[in-house]
């Protein structure tokens, strides 16, 4: 079965064909933010608007297929405008293709192209991107969440402090070199159960560096506490649900400092771990084709009405 997917949740807007579970094509382009300013929702959904068409087009030609049996597209959760601009463009290839469409969550995605490309079976999940940071494992049917960032999560965290010390948007990357030249400061550690709590610490890091501490060493200090406490809380989430595995997911699945202490955590507890290779960590359509893919065979019947902004990962019953 051949699948067009359409990802559009928030500032990248990608197509991706795939045969079966081979991807045959993914092509993205991502907005970037003016003067620092981050993602301005009018302005990005203008972006994704105007690249769309040549994407897809694009996605389809390096496919070599002129075939398309499905279309799967990114129903939320994500930004409105953004989800629109996507729902809008799979609704039109349904039609000109005559084929069926289907909704995928966006988040399970992410957890379901991890997963057949790691070839990890069962694990408990690190969701680490911009606007979601949340430990998951599969329990009764449905990915459930076993602790999540309560106001801000990782992604955003990183990217606001970005903003604020003048190295522009994502921030992710530009701190990680930065924090190589950096010695520790002593930060908030909030860890409220298995839920972290990020926004005391953005606004302690603020204090610090206006009262004029170094960027090298705030950058240092922000990564070791964030991704100390995550953690901790996927230590706890791999003991109480007995889970042997652990899978880290999303845009800051690419930080090597995160990777360095899940790993030791993981050897030290027996347990296998593995990160999402980089090319599809990040926002991309191969895993709405995957997952929607998934999602089709096991189920004909699914709402595509309109897009979910505030769909929740725990909100999916999974039947495949």
């Amino acid at each position: 079965m051949i699948v067009l997917g359409i990802e559009s949740t928030a500032h990248t807007f990608s197509a991706s064909v795939i045969k079966d579970k081979k991807i045959l094509s993914e092509v993205r382009e991502m907005y970037k933010s003016e003067d620092n300013k981050g993602i301005i929702p009018n302005k990005c959904a203008e972006f994704l608007k105007k690249v769309k068409d040549k994407i897809i087009n694009e996605a389809i030609e390096k496919s070599k297929t002129d075939k398309i049996d499905l279309i799967a597209f990114s129903q939320g959760p994500g930004m409105p405008l953004s989800l629109y601009i996507g729902f809008n463009a799979a609704k039109e290839l349904s039609k000109k293709y005559k084929v069926p469409l289907i909704g995928v969550n966006h988040l399970v995605a992410h957890l379901e192209i991890g997963k057949i490309l790691t070839k990890l079976k069962d694990p408990v999940f690190i969701l680490a991107t911009g606007a979601n940071t949340q430990i998951i494992a599969f329990e009764g049917g449905k990915y459930r969440i076993f602790g999540e960032a309560l106001s801000i999560a990782i992604g955003n965290t990183l990217d606001k402090f970005g903003r604020e010390i003048g190295i522009g948007f994502p921030a992710g990357p530009k701190i990680e070199e930065l924090a190589k030249k950096g010695k520790y400061i002593e930060l908030p550690y909030i860890v409220k159960g298995m839920d972290v709590e990020f926004s005391g610490i953005l606004t302690k890091v603020g204090q610090l560096f206006k009262n004029g501490e170094t960027k090298e060493d705030l950058c240092f200090s922000l990564q070791e506490t964030c991704f100390a406490m995550l953690t901790e809380v996927a230590e706890r989430a791999i003991a109480h649900t007995g889970k042997k595995e652990l899978l880290l997911i999303g845009g800051v699945a690419a930080n090597k400092r995160f990777i360095e202490m899940l790993k030791i955590m993981c050897k030290e507890r027996g347990c296998k771990f593995d990160v999402v290779p980089i090319e599809y960590s990040g926002d991309q359509a191969a895993m709405i084709a995957l997952t929607g893919l998934l999602g089709y065979k096991a189920n004909k019947k699914y709402d595509v009405s309109d897009i979910k902004p505030n769909w929740r990962i725990d909100q999916v019953e999974i039947k495949y």
